[in-house]
């Protein structure tokens, strides 16, 4: 039976992967964003412990819902691959039941059994948080190597992924990035969507309740003029 830490479990989630979701937030996470909404998932071994097969004994309880919208179990955090044990079991075990399986990531870290993780997971959501390593570096306190990786290689083993971009005014509202992101991509295969995540401020009272200093406190919210300009370009429609 493997065992891992989860923060939390959302049972209808429809934004996470198609149709009506059940979304799993593990514990544990290698990335420092500044403009992290999850803050509370940073810390590897905190809130429950529970079992794979618990955890999807849960989600099937949901399954007409699911069924009947076209959905599944996406697995997101924190970032999953910060458990990769106890992520290969939870994928392994939805599956075993029939279940659609997303994997919501950053790819900030490549475990050595990634490969059998992908094995079991129908779509990967994947965070590119910047296209330039120094600003990457300074945004999340890591590089965006292995997440550029992931990228060309769920590309190669024709995994579906959806792109997610992260825009922050003041760090990723920047046309040249914008459009090297968009190249970026045009260079993939099997990328079923991509997607302008706009930042918020939503997440600023657990960094108060964890005692941290908010370290994008000013910065607004794009406009949705922006969002939608952001949008072209990535989706080369602009």
């Amino acid at each position: 039976m493997t065992m891992g830490y989860v923060h939390s479990v959302e049972s209808f989630g429809t934004v996470d992967g198609p149709g009506i979701r059940f979304i799993v937030f593990l514990q544990g996470c290698a990335l420092r964003c500044l403009y992290c909404h999850n803050a509370d998932t940073w810390d590897f071994k905190k809130n429950n412990h529970r079992s794979a097969e618990d955890v999807i004994q849960e989600a099937l309880s949901y399954r007409p819902f699911m069924e009947a919208s076209k959905g599944g179990i996406t697995i997101s955090g924190g970032d999953p691959l910060a458990q990769p044990e106890f992520l290969e079991a939870l994928l392994r075990e939805a599956k075993k039941h029939g279940l659609h399986t997303t994997l919501d990531t950053s790819g900030a870290l490549r475990p050595p059994n990634l490969d059998a993780i992908l094995d079991h997971t129908d779509l990967v959501l994947l965070d590119i948080k910047h296209i330039d390593d120094d600003m990457c570096k300074k945004l999340t306190g890591r590089s965006n190597v292995n997440t550029l990786a992931l990228a060309e290689h769920l590309s190669e083993r024709g995994t579906n992924m959806w792109i997610r971009h992260v825009l922050v005014p003041e760090w990723t509202l920047d046309e040249g990035a914008l459009r090297r992101t968009a190249a970026f991509i045009q260079k993939l295969d099997h990328v079923e969507k991509v997607e302008i995540l706009p930042y918020h401020e939503m997440g600023v009272y657990k960094w108060e309740a964890l005692g941290l200093d908010y370290p994008l406190k000013g910065i607004k919210p794009p406009t949705t003029e922006q969002v939608e300009w952001a949008e072209g370009i990535l989706q080369g429609t602009v």
